[in-house]
């Protein structure tokens, strides 16, 4: 298995799906450095699907990571009084338009099941349908259903939005 290559392969897209999915670069930066990390470490036992399988990992760091700044800021809200005040970051009305955007977009993605946002997000990134099955666990058959049913659902999601 050559590391090099399989990472030229998956970098740029595996970074854009993830960014898409959390909605932070910074997250997802980490999550695909883990996933490579783990690829050398150990790699999968069926190297078949082997995209589907760097997706999945991924999926699951991106997961975890947000389980833990969730608890994180569960706690600082706890005790609140004790966190330091930061300065204020860059001018907010320069990138106003960006985060309304990124906001719109993150709604529609939340009102998704995490297996819709998955198959969705897979799709955008070009994956086939065998590995989309593989990555969420479901035939290959199924997989044109389920990608319709969760475009129907965002178009959904998107009309109320806008109403």
């Amino acid at each position: 298995m050559d590391l090099r290559a399989l990472f030229v392969e998956h970098h740029e897209g595996l970074f854009r799906y993830l960014e898409r999915m959390t909605g932070d670069a910074e997250v997802a930066a980490d999550a695909v450095q883990e996933t490579f990390l783990k690829l050398a470490e150990s790699p999968p036992p069926d190297p078949t699907h082997i995209g589907a399988w760097i997706y999945t990992v991924a999926t699951n760091q991106v997961r975890e990571t947000l389980r833990t700044q969730r608890r994180r800021r569960e706690l600082l809200e706890v005790s609140s009084h004790r966190v330091p005040v930061a300065n204020p970051g860059p001018d907010p009305a320069a990138s106003a338009e960006r985060r309304e955007a990124r906001k719109a977009v993150e709604l529609i993605l939340a009102g998704l099941t995490e297996r819709e946002r998955t198959i969705l997000l897979m799709r955008e990134e070009g994956f086939k349908h065998r590995e989309i099955a593989a990555a969420v666990g479901t035939t290959t058959k199924s997989v044109g259903t389920l990608i319709t049913r969760a475009l129907r659902k965002a178009a959904k999601l998107i009309e109320e939005t806008n109403a």
